[in-house]
């Protein structure tokens, strides 16, 4: 990662996001499964593909995105006899190429560009930055969704 990249992370992660921002931040269910998963993280680090997996595995649990994912695999999925245990390994890897595609170029600059997290594209890993304000809500939201 560059330096230049870097600096605008630095000025927004000193400053206290906005309301308006951290409600954008945690707008997306993705975006907040990563958030949920990092903030869980005891060093707040992780790979790309440990956060794609832990993302998957929170979407596996919400049997509404379990349901619309099944619906759509089974409408584009072509007639072939293979076995039920090998469609669904590899719908769970389509599944897991399509989330990781989607952090590595939608979610993982969006939390970078509010100062939330640092995705070091070279190495493939991610560091949350603690934000206090975005816990709170973080917090609230894991608590309500998830329990």
């Amino acid at each position: 990662m560059r330096e230049t990249e870097r600096e605008p992370a630095k000025i927004t992660a000193e400053v206290t996001p906005s309301l308006d921002l951290i409600f954008d931040l945690l707008s997306n269910r993705r975006r907040r499964y990563a958030l949920y998963y990092m903030h869980d993280q005891p060093d707040g680090v992780a790979t790309l593909d440990e956060l794609a997996n832990a993302i998957v595995a929170l979407q596996g649990t919400d049997s509404s995105e379990e349901s619309a994912i099944a619906n759509e695999a089974s409408a584009t999925a072509s007639e072939t006899d293979t076995s039920d245990a090998a469609d669904s390994d590899t719908d769970c890897d389509q599944r897991r190429l399509q989330v990781r595609t989607e952090l590595q170029h939608t979610h993982l600059p969006k939390l970078e560009d509010a100062g939330v997290l640092d995705h070091d594209q070279r190495s493939e890993t991610v560091r949350y930055w603690n934000q206090p304000s975005l816990e709170e809500w973080l917090e609230h939201a894991k608590h309500k969704e998830l329990s």
